[in-house]
């Protein structure tokens, strides 16, 4: 008999339910990417619905809605938060196999205590007892129900960081960390770039009029960012990067004609983030930050949707260009003059997941267990086969006992359901291994994967 999200899901054999529920289910949770707002955390925010909590922001779920036929009216339009919740809980069904079926049911009983069926037929009731429920909560119970002990956010370098200054000395049980995304700096041939190079420069204390000066102003905020408890950087890699050199004198002149006016090839862009990304990454390794690496996305496909909702709105895709060959070279780069920071390179494309996970192996140094990391799935690839494929890979190429393990890389305070998802994947893949007589039944050897994976690995690496 059928038992939907009963205690054993995902859970298929003896050796998983026991790493699972002795091991794995107490752990608290190391969140170390996502895209929560600080200030809403600052403003112990309050939700007006489970319409506002789970569909505001949430292009996961925008995308599978548009996808079903609903219109935009219901999605992200002025339609009534009722009705767009029951449009949604309208299409969930038809979603078999997608990772928001399994999320949505697992966020409704584990944050609410509902048992329902997510469909049309159940969604006004599940509409009144979830509003209850949420009546008597704020973000930040969703937090400490969820047991995060370390939620990082996404954070601009000219940001200030006084809501995480607030947050640092209020009550809330999480530990709300910065994490440095310099995504501005990056995207040289955005509109704004001149305009942001003013208000980093002015933040920095830096005039920024040269590549030089950029990374000067760059790294002045790296030091204020360590100094309110920051120890991660993120960035986004959208361009393939070149395997050839690129030197100082290239850099400026790449700098210089953007600050004219002009714009950057695709080439010229790909030379330009190498050149930031390295003189960046010496930066990270002189104050032992990691820098996180996320390849391959191709944003923004549809003009006109871009033109009406802006970015981040669900119409993103896996990009099919290659970053191995320049990743070497920047990491080897780096890595000669003794000033690779810890790297963890988060992948997209399936198709580079054996190209990654193996350039990792080239530049471990023996002095910090995985400095170079195989990141957890990822967007695209953050469901159930996906999950499964990362560990597998990981498991394959290098030493899956040193994984920092998973990150909601989400925007809800809803979402940390994910991370019981991730390990409930984790149990099972070990627990196969041992029914198929291909790790030994060593109950220490495993407990000890589980823990590093799901939670002391992460502590360790990060420096929490």
């Amino acid at each position: 008999m059928s038992d939907f999200l009963g205690p054993d899901f995902l859970l298929d054999t003896a050796t998983a339910r026991q790493l699972f529920h002795e091991v794995a289910a107490g752990l608290p949770i190391i969140d170390y990417h996502s895209h929560l707002q600080q200030g809403e955390i600052a403003a112990r925010k309050r939700f007006s619905s489970i319409a506002e909590l789970w569909l505001a922001g949430d292009h996961y779920k925008w995308r599978l809605m548009r996808s079903a036929g609903i219109d935009e009216a219901l999605v992200t339009g002025a339609a009534p938060d009722e009705d767009k919740f029951k449009a949604f809980c309208s299409v969930l069904p038809l979603a078999a196999g997608n990772p928001i079926h399994h999320w949505s049911h697992l966020e409704l009983r584990r944050l609410f205590g509902i048992d329902l069926t997510i469909n049309a037929a159940n969604a006004p009731a599940i509409w009144k007892a979830a509003n209850a429920r949420l009546a008597e909560m704020d973000c930040w119970s969703l937090l400490d129900q969820a047991r995060v002990e370390v939620a990082c956010t996404t954070d601009d370098p000219a940001d200030d960081l006084a809501q995480h200054a607030e947050l640092a000395n209020s009550a809330l049980k999480t530990r709300v960390l910065p994490a440095y995304r310099p995504d501005q700096a990056m995207r040289c041939n955005k509109p704004e770039f001149i305009a942001y190079l003013q208000k980093l420069g002015g933040t920095a204390g830096v005039r920024i009029t040269t590549f030089e000066t950029l990374v000067e102003a760059l790294a002045a905020r790296v030091r204020f960012f360590h100094s309110q408890g920051g120890r991660i950087s993120d960035h986004a890699i959208d361009a393939a990067l070149p395997a050839g050199p690129v030197g100082p004198a290239q850099c400026e002149a790449l700098f210089a004609k953007r600050f004219a006016g002009g714009q950057l090839t695709e080439a010229e862009l790909g030379a330009y983030q190498r050149g930031l990304l390295h003189a960046l990454g010496r930066v990270y390794a002189e104050h032992d930050w990691a820098m996180c690496l996320h390849i391959g996305a191709q944003r923004n496909n549809n003009r006109r949707r871009l033109d009406q909702f802006g970015p981040d709105t669900g119409y993103d895709s896996i990009a099919d260009f290659s970053s191995s060959a320049g990743l070497a070279a920047l990491l080897d780069d780096l890595d000669a003059e003794d000033r690779l920071p810890k790297t963890l390179l988060f992948n997209l494309n399936p198709a580079m997941s054996e190209v990654l996970s193996t350039l990792i192996g080239a530049f471990q140094d023996g002095a910090t267990a995985g400095k170079l990391q195989y990141g957890p799935a990822w967007w695209f690839n953050d469901h159930k086969d996906g999950n499964l494929r990362q560990l597998q890979t990981l498991a394959a190429h290098g030493v899956l006992g040193t994984s920092v393990g998973m990150v909601t890389d989400s925007r809800s305070f809803a979402s940390y359901p994910r991370h019981e998802y991730f390990r409930r994947l984790l149990c099972r893949q070990l627990g196969q291994w041992v029914e198929a007589g291909e790790y030994p039944d060593d109950g220490a050897g495993l407990a000890q994967i589980v823990r590093g994976v799901c939670y002391d690995n992460a502590k360790q690496y990060f420096g929490l």
